[in-house]
């Protein structure tokens, strides 16, 4: 099932009992996210909070805030159900016969009947807003110490000035005025690589915010993509149906028709202001730094628009299963370059790129570091400040099984190295911003040619007889 807009999925989850309605008036600023913090560290419903004090509007948040509520979201029952899909599409080896070649085109034919279709109106430009203020809108401040309120969940469209590509992102961004906000993006990031193109150029750069959309759209956004993979394409796949969109009112974009909030403007190439500090999704507050400003030109709407929300910090938090939908949906093309991987980690406590826990069919020696060192080497894998590498029969995704195999598993002179690279911008510990050392933790069983000289122990295991004999008779011991 493809929802066609959020407010479709808000229903629905009403619908599953899934959704808490607030009716009281509940302050945005630090009051709904203690809310919403509660909830998510329970397992709880969404949450609809009808009267945000200060706006017009109604606030949704926690809308992908359990394992269960995102696959529901996206479609299916579990997560791997994606992974397959994004199998089918993948030649396993070159077509090299007639019909081998005409099956692919056939699947390539199918995902470009994803691409994004255009329409001359959506609801999300039902009203035009002539003279915009941002102010209206019930941003939330999330944190005692942040700098201000945030837009925690916008879908950020850019253009790549060269090449046309356009580009959806997700980047917190700070209100500052009626029509004035500061884009927080990092170095990485492709919006603000298009960013600097337009700089160079001397030029101020169109950008639009989306607030809303359908829940695979706003997924797409977080979806760690490979370069000029457009995001709506994408989103298209995976609700099954393509994404409808309109041009942009003063912005020569292409957008989401059924957003909740269309927010147009310009990001300045010579603007700057100090934003933050703002406490992220590590747990810690991130500093303040100078980061370019927007000027916001219009705003367009639903006539009864909810704003979608999220909020970070401590984990677990909501981005965490976004984490795991990228984990289980990315796992077939690691395997299209490693196939000796079986499975992956992304843990929770690991902020995305803190932590990586991978299972390995080993074949040699080195392996582990082989495929630690090609792992680094995979876009935003880049980032990640540790490897575990184990033995494919190890449950990745139990963490305690996880922590007895490398306990007992490792020697750490010999199972322990370290390289240096780029790090994510949040890593506070590193000694200098986005650059310093990575560990890998061969957590595998050692071959002699890895200089284990003794024989590798056998692991303790009950005889598969005796597991079905007591499997049979389970009921009969009264349990």
């Amino acid at each position: 099932m493809a929802f066609k807009d959020l407010q479709e999925y808000i229903a629905a989850l009403s619908l599953r009992r899934d959704l808490k309605k607030i009716t009281v008036p509940v302050d945005p600023v630090l009051e709904i996210t203690e809310i919403a913090d509660r909830m998510v560290k329970r397992g709880g419903p969404a949450l609809l909070f009808e009267n945000a004090a200060g706006s017009p509007f109604p606030v949704a948040i926690n809308l992908f805030g359990t394992l269960q509520r995102l696959c529901f979201a996206l479609g299916v029952e579990d997560l791997d159900e994606i992974a397959k899909r994004v199998v089918g599409l993948i030649p396993q080896s070159p077509p090299d016969t007639f019909f081998e070649k005409m099956r692919f085109l056939v699947k390539l034919k199918e995902i470009s009947g994803f691409q994004p279709r255009k329409v001359s109106a959506g609801p999300v430009q039902e009203l035009v807003e002539k003279t915009p203020n941002l102010l209206r809108l019930p941003v939330l401040k999330c944190w005692p110490k942040d700098a201000g309120r945030f837009i925690t969940l916008p879908l950020v469209v850019t253009r790549n000035p060269h090449t046309g590509q356009q580009n959806i992102g997700m980047y917190r961004i700070q209100i500052v005025s009626e029509t004035k906000a500061i884009m927080h993006w990092h170095v990485h990031h492709d919006g603000a690589k298009n960013f600097r193109l337009h700089q160079a150029q001397g030029q101020d750069m169109e950008v639009a915010i989306v607030l809303g959309g359908d829940p695979a759209t706003i997924y797409a956004a977080t979806a760690p993509l490979p370069p000029g993979f457009d995001e709506l394409l994408f989103a298209g796949f995976l609700r099954g149906e393509a994404v409808e969109v309109v041009r942009g009112t003063t912005v020569d974009l292409l957008l989401p028709a059924h957003g909740e909030f269309l927010i147009e403007g310009s990001v300045s190439a010579t603007e700057t202001m100090l934003e933050g500090p703002f406490g992220d999704h590590t747990g810690f507050y991130s500093g303040a730094d100078n980061y370019p400003v927007i000027t916001i030109k219009t705003i367009t709407r639903k006539k009864t628009p909810i704003y979608p929300a999220t909020i970070v910090g401590r984990p677990p938090m909501e981005d965490c299963y976004f984490g795991k939908a990228t984990e289980r949906i990315f796992l077939p093309l690691i395997r299209l370059q490693l196939s000796e991987v079986s499975d992956i980690n992304l843990p929770c406590e690991g902020v995305f790129h803190n932590c990586v826990i991978v299972a390995i069919k080993k074949e040699y020696p080195g392996h582990a570091r082989k495929v630690a060192s090609a792992l680094w080497g995979m876009g935003q894998m880049m980032f990640v400040k540790a490897i575990i590498i184990v033995d494919e029969d190890v449950d990745v995704q139990n963490l305690s099984e996880v922590a007895w195999k490398v306990l007992s598993s490792v020697d750490p002179e010999r199972d322990t190295f370290m390289v240096k690279g780029p790090l994510d911008v949040l890593d506070h510990a590193a000694p200098q911003s986005i650059y310093g050392s990575k560990i890998g933790i061969d957590a595998t069983r050692k071959l002699k040619e890895e200089g284990h000289l003794r024989p590798w122990p056998e692991e303790i295991k009950m005889a598969p007889e005796i597991k079905a004999l007591v499997d049979k008779r389970w009921k009969e011991y009264g349990f």
